[in-house]
């Protein structure tokens, strides 16, 4: 177990260096109680890249909720299947099930939040329960939440999230894909330059900010993985909520 004194050094350090030197350092310390998280939108492309290639079999955790674009769940299949990553599906609770088929059309509109929780935080919190050291995607141009984020983070639970890529922005990332000849997301060239959910995502303008097209309208920039939301262990207002939805 490394001491949170020296994470938060570490962390400092490493804002000098390289994605696959933060990377290697990961996996070189918590194999193989390591896993990534992955959209597969063109974005993310960069990381699964570079962490797949350096430790194959490694865990790559994508969220299926039910809400995705065909085109997203094809290419995942494409890709897995070509660079041979050890993918890991994530579904809902099967608890929720009754509830969430009842609201499939009504809850990412009327109560996103409660739909993101559902479907995206609480299945990656089961799914890193056992796993000490988690390899995200964000990076600090994306939101202004991300903009605050450090390369280490030591949750509250122990587990070790780690950000390589934080400190890119667009231009490094389009410049990775065009020297390492890396595929887009099928949707990309048709406006979709942050894909999520379908219900969520809408095309956007080339001068708009990246993330513009996702919760367009709702006053909502992210999905709960990266902010407070994935701190929230206790189910008990949700079960409430949920109570009185179905009542």
């Amino acid at each position: 177990m490394i001491a949170k004194a020296e994470i938060e050094q570490l962390s400092l350090e490493f804002e000098s260096k390289t994605p696959q030197e933060i990377i290697l350092w990961a996996i070189k310390n918590f194999w193989p109680e390591i896993a990534m998280s992955s959209s597969f939108q063109t974005q993310s492309m960069p990381l699964l890249h570079m962490v797949t290639s350096l430790k194959r079999g490694i865990p790559v955790f994508f969220i299926d909720t039910g809400y995705h674009f065909w085109e997203t769940l094809e290419f995942r299949e494409k890709i897995a299947s070509e660079w041979k990553i050890n993918v890991i599906d994530l579904y809902r609770d099967s608890r929720w099930d009754v509830f969430a088929r009842q609201h499939t059309r009504t809850l990412p509109v009327e109560d996103p939040n409660l739909c993101c929780y559902l479907h995206k935080v609480q299945p990656m919190q089961k799914a890193l329960k056992d796993i000490k050291a988690w390899i995200s995607g964000i990076r600090r141009d994306q939101t202004f939440v991300r903009a605050h984020a450090k390369i280490l983070e030591l949750q509250e639970d122990g587990l070790l999230k780690v950000n390589p890529l934080l400190n890119w922005t667009q231009a490094d990332v389009k410049k990775y894909m065009e020297e390492n000849n890396l595929p887009k997301h099928p949707l990309y060239e048709k406006g979709y330059r942050s894909v999520g959910c379908a219900p969520c995502t809408v095309a956007i303008g080339i001068t708009d900010d990246e993330r513009a097209g996702r919760w367009q309208g709702r006053g909502k920039t992210e999905c709960g993985l990266h902010t407070d939301m994935f701190k929230k262990k206790d189910v008990s207002e949700i079960k409430q909520k949920i109570k009185l939805e179905i009542k």
